[in-house]
């Protein structure tokens, strides 16, 4: 029985694949366009897989982030991730794209792709001219061929879409900090504001060919997958956002315990599963790099949950907590994203673990200071991302990935500070930016809810609805409003 179904099997695929391979060996010359045609088809079907996880992860953080809260506020907590993706879809076709990535200055990009003007569907590569930087290189190694795209075996609207997903759920970070007090309209303007003025800038300094940090014509920072870009500029916002903004009504006097842990480990599960795509789609194209990226980012995220449960257990009350494991998960994910694609396994495992200590001390000593960074945003986040963009520094090798440079540990301790220059340069950016958009909101549209709307609850008095709408839907007439 097997044996026919084999033969059958075998006999089909010869079927199939016959009238191409026929046309290949009648015309040998066509072979190299078939392989490349291939080639192409599968690092697109993966890059846009990879973007589909990413965008996974924004409603991850709404209910990573929405278990957390109070449940009168769940709802205006999760709204605060999901509107990011019709917000921020839209300004990345209009203007974040152009502003991130076009050719431009060393700070930001021009505006030749506005609208997504000129960015195809087709071409994969030629969309990049030539930079004045690269004549040196040029003079170095005569066998130097200038960049031409971001990725050769994508559409350039590939590349697009998935840096779209980033762009999304960066400001999502920064809700965390800000929750169950902060008005939904200063909240949106907030992040238009911030994803052009902030976000873009340094998305272009670190990843854009001519950009001021990174490899393609800056001083050679790394960041493989957002460390920088992502976590450290979301972390040091929401720092400056919270410190702006000021504590919940009730906070410290009144601390409330997340309403739905199960939440926040659904939000767990979605996060780590979308961001081996946040990571290993940063390759560009499905193969050895990909595999790389991959396993280094659950490697880390399980070397880093582990190591936070065990220091719940044997520190203080002695108990793991699911809270513990998933905030150490996170970490871990934080930590290994700017050098995903760059270092070991076991170097991952040890960012991994390093990223958990010192996320888990950030936490503790947030906690005895009584500062009001609601969802410990920048704890995580913030310290996660500084850490382990220094540590990249540090384990990085051309072993792994020869695109890449050697770290500390492989002989060039200069690229340490390379790192903590993009860190310091991200640190004002963000810091500086982020505190002149919230003071003019707060002095144009104002940033807090009423002190009465704010005990009552956001979802009421925000968006008109709750999550868990018993007693408030007895109240409601729906002849009336219908």
């Amino acid at each position: 029985m097997l044996q026919n179904v084999l033969t059958t099997v075998v006999i089909a695929i010869g079927l199939l694949t016959g009238p191409l391979m026929d046309k290949v060996l009648a015309e040998p010359s066509l072979a190299p366009d078939v392989i490349a045609h291939a080639q192409t088809s599968a690092d697109t079907g993966y890059v846009l897989l990879c973007a589909a996880l990413v965008l996974l992860m924004t409603p991850g953080f709404a209910f990573f982030y929405g278990g957390f809260v109070r449940e009168r506020n769940v709802l205006n907590t999760m709204m605060m991730s999901f509107i990011l993706m019709a917000l921020v879809g839209v300004t990345w076709v209009l203007w974040g794209y152009s502003l991130s990535f076009s050719p431009g200055l060393p700070f930001i990009g021009g505006l030749q792709w506005l609208g997504l003007n000129g960015v195809s569907h087709v071409d994969s590569t030629g969309y990049l001219p030539h930079m004045v930087y690269e004549n040196a290189l040029h003079t170095a190694n005569p066998n130097y061929s200038d960049i031409t795209s971001y990725s050769p075996t994508i559409p350039h609207q590939a590349f697009t879409l998935y840096q779209a997903m980033y762009a999304i759920i960066t400001p999502a970070l920064i809700s965390g900090a800000i929750v169950e007090r902060v008005s939904f309209r200063a909240y949106f303007l907030f992040v238009l504001l911030w994803s052009t003025l902030i976000y873009c800038p340094i998305a272009h300094m670190v990843w854009a060919k001519g950009g001021f940090i990174g490899k393609y014509g800056g001083f050679g920072a790394l960041d493989f997958a957002g460390g920088t870009v992502v976590h450290v500029s979301a972390g040091v916002s929401a720092l400056v956002a919270a410190w702006v903004t000021g504590p919940r009504q009730t906070y410290p006097t009144k601390p409330a315990a997340p309403h739905n842990v199960p939440f926040i480990l659904l939000g767990t599960g979605l996060l780590w599963f979308g961001w081996l795509g946040f990571n290993s789609g940063n390759a560009l194209a499905s193969g050895s790099l990909a595999t790389v990226a991959f396993m280094s980012t659950n490697t880390a995220a399980a070397g880093a949950a582990l190591t936070w449960t065990l220091l719940e257990t044997w520190s203080g009350g002695g108990k793991p907590t699911a809270i513990g494991l998933a905030s150490g998960a996170i970490a871990g994910l934080v930590g290994v994203t700017p050098s995903a694609g760059l270092v070991t396994p076991l170097g991952a495992l040890l960012i991994g673990v390093m990223v958990a200590l010192c996320c888990f001390f950030a936490v503790s000593l947030r906690a005895r200071l009584e500062f009001d960074d609601s969802l410990d945003t920048f704890p995580v986040h913030g310290v996660g991302g500084t850490v382990g963009a220094i540590l990249t520094g540090i384990f990085a090798t051309t072993a792994v990935n020869p695109a890449g440079v050697d770290g500390l540990l492989f002989g060039n301790p200069s690229q340490v500070l390379k790192q903590l220059a993009a860190v310091g340069i991200t640190y004002v950016l963000a810091g500086v930016g982020t505190l002149v958009i919230l003071k003019i909101l707060d002095v144009t549209v104002g940033l807090r809810v009423k002190p009465d709307k704010e005990i009552q609850g956001m979802d009421i008095n925000e968006h008109g609805e709750q999550g868990y709408g018993d007693d408030f839907a007895s109240g409601l007439n729906f002849t009336e409003r219908y």
